[in-house]
């Protein structure tokens, strides 16, 4: 099954950064991760990214390490 990180048109998906420093998120499922600040963005049932930076969630260390290490 695809993930709606996924299911992202490739040219959208090339032009998203984060809204807060601007740089590359990476894939996580149905959302969309900042391993630099630690904050993820969630992808709505639609499949559109709510790149609001009220609504980006906070990650912990242990989950920062399981999506950045690709698991």
């Amino acid at each position: 099954m695809t993930s709606r990180a996924e299911a992202i048109d490739p040219i959208v998906r090339e032009r998203l950064a984060c809204p807060q420093d601007h740089g590359p998120l990476i894939d996580a499922g149905d959302e969309l991760y900042n391993p630099r600040l630690r904050v993820a963005y969630r992808i709505d049932t639609d499949g559109i990214p709510v790149m609001l930076i009220d609504e980006a969630r906070k990650v912990d260390d242990a989950e920062h390490e399981r999506l950045v290490s690709g698991q």
